[in-house]
């Protein structure tokens, strides 16, 4: 029982690790679209010419490369927003903690590695080359990734 209290502690801690990933990257690229903008501003008050409209057309191109990020932050959020908190399914699905014989998987965003005190989990997309491979399975049942042979042996 203490296992399963712990392994539900460290799905919670990876949930809320992939929204901090999110809210950190949405401040980032908003911080960056402020600056775009008042850079955007300020080129606009400066002299005319060739070199004006090149370093307005390049604010501009990098605003808009900030827009379509944002966006896909925004896609990502959405995603997060539906990830059952409390799903404990005996399959892999959206919101499983995937303990396999050499890592732990949480099934939401890509959001890179989330450390605990005491373990390491890989917080991935159902649509990663992974993600794909454990959807669906069961405890006992076992992927092949990358040459290497990995058991699921929880389902969390």
């Amino acid at each position: 029982m203490k296992e399963i209290d712990s392994l539900d502690i460290l799905k919670k801690d990876a949930y809320h690790f992939c929204v901090q990933f999110v809210n950190d990257r949405l401040a980032r690229i908003q911080g960056q679209i402020k600056e775009l903008e008042s850079a955007l501003t300020s080129e606009t008050k400066s002299s005319a010419g060739d070199k004006h409209e090149t370093g307005r057309a390049m604010i501009q191109l990098e605003r808009e490369k900030m827009g379509r990020q944002l966006a896909e932050l925004e896609k990502t959020q959405q995603l997060l927003s539906k990830v059952p908190k409390d799903r404990n399914a005996p399959t892999v699905g959206l919101g499983s903690l995937v303990i396999t014989d050499s890592f732990i998987y949480f099934i939401a965003i890509s959001a890179g590695e989330f450390k605990s005190n005491t373990k390491s989990v890989y917080c991935i997309s159902a649509a990663t080359p992974i993600g794909k491979l454990v959807f669906g399975k069961k405890v006992g049942e076992s992927v092949s990734f990358n040459g290497k042979k990995l058991t699921i042996v929880g389902i969390q």
